[in-house]
């Protein structure tokens, strides 16, 4: 099992606790995306650069990951895409992305899509805060707590 990223959209501290995440769990923790980003050294983090286009990254990230993988993404579609393949999707805020909800989260998607396309106005998400921050970590802690207990001897 692996953790894969969505490096384009993903804030730095949310980064920050995967790389510690990674340390401490030995997990592996691929980042994807279509521009240059730093990652410490370490056996278990990784970068993997695609080129610029449409949904490259997520294409990317969906054609390679597994089932039991977990998908860090902000991104609806591919979260979709993940969890079709038996993978875990998480966002950067902390909200799980199940069977139940992806589908509704994914009209709400289209939706405001359609609005924007017509001229109307919507706002994007608050800033990160604390509290995402910590729904992410708990999240995360779950997800490895699984992963340990599956491969330990």
């Amino acid at each position: 099992m692996a953790i894969w990223v969505d490096g384009d959209a993903c804030p730095v501290v949310i980064k920050e606790i995967l790389f510690r995440a990674a340390e401490r769990s030995k997990v592996h923790v691929t980042l994807v995306a279509n521009h240059a980003l730093e990652i410490p050294r370490s056996r278990f983090v990784s970068f993997l650069q695609v080129s610029s286009g449409f949904d490259v990254a997520d294409n990317e990230i969906v054609k390679r990951l597994s089932s039991g993988d977990l998908v860090i993404t902000g991104d609806i579609p591919l979260a979709s895409d993940a969890i079709e393949k038996g993978a875990t999707a998480l966002s950067s805020r902390g909200e799980l992305f199940t069977r139940e909800n992806i589908r509704g989260r994914l009209n709400m998607r289209d939706f405001l899509d359609t609005l924007r396309s017509t001229g109307v106005p919507t706002v994007g998400p608050p800033p990160l805060n604390h509290r995402d921050r910590q729904l992410f970590a708990n999240h995360l802690d779950r997800w490895l707590a699984e992963y340990i207990s599956k491969n330990q001897p």
